[in-house]
């Protein structure tokens, strides 16, 4: 189960290493020039982290939800307390031991109620065009961060394999490779992996909606999901999986693997709402990081994690206190 947050002390030298994005910079300098030409301004990459990304930058301006204008939480914070229990349960265990993970190459299986069932490779999955959105992220554990991620709409991936009118939601599947994973081998795990989630899918479809291969002006780090994860910024952060090897179409609702835990604690919808508590503790406020033990930076929590204008219409008539 998801653990009560903990603000960790994590040293410097405990976060993923540079080298081990060495065997990609060639791929995304590629892909990088190639957005360039069409769309976006090269950043130059930081001194730590992933290669540089080139993408159209959000708007402060823009109406659609694009863009929030508050603070964003800073990358060091962003990228080393985190929740990828393939790594290990504690907030610290994935910047520890994630760059255990191979990322490239890299191969994503798309199939079911499409036309044209297929893969992408890690070059195509570099050849969307690539923008920054920048989200507030809400864990259902009540902690909260604000992230610039650079991806695509989820909607432009699943139109390059034509979704059948069958198609009513989408499964997800991250990576599962025992010897590079080391949470997956804990005797204390409870999770029957590979790790599995889902959308509906108007929910997929909608343009909020957002495959990301990077943050903070550059490539994913691997404990924040490389080289490819999802992103549903009205939803808690559980439902945006990382990693992912599998997307299938579906006609029926797919088993997630927090809903097959506990459904009673983490409903297939997870959609933030301040009204409708977890069963050990409330969803009524929110911890934003940085925070400390002395200045928690406590905050409300917004419905619908602030993108009611968004998306509310894709629950009109649900009661979501009962499709939590």
């Amino acid at each position: 189960m998801p653990k009560r947050p903990s603000i960790p002390a994590i040293p410097g030298s405990e976060i993923t290493p540079e080298h081990v994005w060495l065997n990609r910079r060639q791929l995304m300098a590629a892909a990088g020039g190639l957005a360039a030409g069409g769309i976006g301004t090269a950043l130059a990459a930081p001194e730590t982290g992933g290669a540089a990304l080139s993408f159209e930058a959000a708007k402060a301006s823009d109406q659609r939800g694009f863009h929030t204008a508050e603070d964003k939480t800073p990358y060091e914070d962003a990228t080393s307390y985190c929740n990828f229990y393939e790594f290990g349960t504690d907030k610290s265990d994935p910047a520890r031991h994630a760059h255990e993970m191979t990322v490239d190459p890299w191969r994503v299986e798309v199939s079911g109620e499409v036309a044209n069932p297929g893969h992408l490779n890690l070059e195509d999955i570099m050849g969307f065009d690539l923008e920054e959105r920048v989200y507030r992220f809400r864990c259902v554990e009540a902690w909260s961060m604000v992230v610039p991620w650079i991806g695509f709409p989820l909607s432009t991936l699943l139109a390059r394999f034509e979704p059948t009118s069958k198609a009513r939601y989408v499964a997800f599947r991250t990576l599962y490779r025992k010897e590079e994973m080391r949470g997956t081998r804990s005797f204390s795990s409870i999770i029957d992996w590979p790790y599995r989630e889902g959308l509906r899918m108007d929910e997929a479809m909608h343009p909020l909606t957002l495959m990301s291969v990077g943050m903070y002006g550059k490539t994913l780090p691997n404990q924040n999901g490389a080289p490819l994860r999802l992103v549903v910024p009205w939803k808690y952060g559980f439902k945006s999986i990382k990693s992912i090897v599998s997307i299938e179409l579906t006609e029926r609702q797919p088993q997630t693997s927090w809903q097959e835990l506990a459904p009673h604690e983490y409903g297939f919808y997870a959609n933030v709402n301040p009204e409708v508590d977890h069963p050990r503790w409330s969803q009524k406020y929110e911890r934003r990081l940085p925070s400390t033990v002395f200045n928690p930076n406590r905050r409300k929590t917004k419905l619908f994690n602030g993108y009611s204008d968004q998306v509310a219409s894709l629950y009109t008539g649900m009661d979501l206190g009962k499709d939590y």
